[in-house]
């Protein structure tokens, strides 16, 4: 006669649909990989077990592995063994390389996601950014994450710009390194010189100063907030366009003069 926790492991390999159902519960790892083995063992059973808080990275591992890896061939378990913090390293990884890019997106900014593979994801998701169409550039520049947002931005789809822009995870880092590309389309820098909410960033405005093809007319309206030493630097720099570069040494001028008029109309107490 068997042990009752053979009986059980036994049971395990041989039980119904709706038996799986309540034994994917389970809290003993050895009926847990039972399970894997029984051929009643579907789909749905291989999500319910990789969505569990609790599970084991043995189970989850084993899960990965069962009937030739079958399980990690379906999206909604690759997803959540990618997302699980138990995951083995190696199985959230091949995990993530075969997800579609709006689960990577999902993927991006679940809490619970382990930072390297929240890291691979978006590696992924700008892997395939050039490939992608129109339509689903429009959804990653609107709601994808900040590094995916930018990317999109460099890309110069008008529309797309706009999007990206208002997209709340984009963050002043990555408009900045966007702004230093050297092949940034004049029309992003058009874009953003005019963004009510970017160009209004002192970091930005002057990274926008510095960018050979920033329409002249938008540097005019915010070089009187640079400061001195900055407008300094900027005129000396090799990549300022030299029409914005003859606005900066007027604005220098005219800094200077209105320093002059004020030092001369100074008071000066008798000793």
């Amino acid at each position: 006669m068997l042990p009752e926790g053979e009986v059980r492991i036994e049971h395990a390999r041989a039980a119904s649909v709706g038996e799986i159902n309540s034994l994917v519960y389970e809290a003993d790892e050895k009926i847990l990989s039972a399970l894997l083995e029984n051929p009643n063992f579907h789909e749905k059973h291989a999500e319910l077990l990789a969505a569990r808080a609790d599970v084991s990275q043995v189970v989850l591992g084993a899960l990965a592995e069962a009937d030739k890896g079958k399980w990690m061939g379906c999206e909604g378990v690759r997803l959540r063994l990618a997302q699980h913090p138990h995951s083995p390293r190696r199985v959230a990884m091949a995990a993530v390389r075969q997800l579609f890019p709006f689960d990577l997106v999902r993927l991006c900014f679940l809490p619970a996601t382990p930072p390297d593979v929240r890291r691979l994801a978006e590696e992924s998701i700008l892997a395939r950014v050039p490939h992608l169409p129109i339509g689903e550039k429009l959804t990653l520049a609107r709601r994808g994450p900040s590094r995916v947002a930018a990317a999109i931005l460099a890309e110069g789809h008008p529309q797309a710009i706009k999007l990206a822009l208002a997209n709340r995870f984009l963050t002043e880092g990555q408009v900045l390194k966007t702004l230093a590309k050297h092949d940034l389309k004049d029309v992003v820098v058009a874009i953003i010189a005019a963004h009510p909410k970017w160009s209004t960033l002192y970091s930005v405005r002057v990274a926008l100063t510095r960018n050979p093809s920033v329409p002249v007319e938008r540097v005019k309206g915010f070089l009187g907030d640079l400061t001195l030493r900055d407008l300094t630097d900027l005129a000396q720099l090799p990549e300022t366009a030299p029409d914005v570069r003859g606005v900066i040494a007027r604005e220098l001028e005219r800094r200077k003069a209105k320093s002059e008029k004020e030092d001369s109309g100074a008071i000066v107490t008798p000793a």
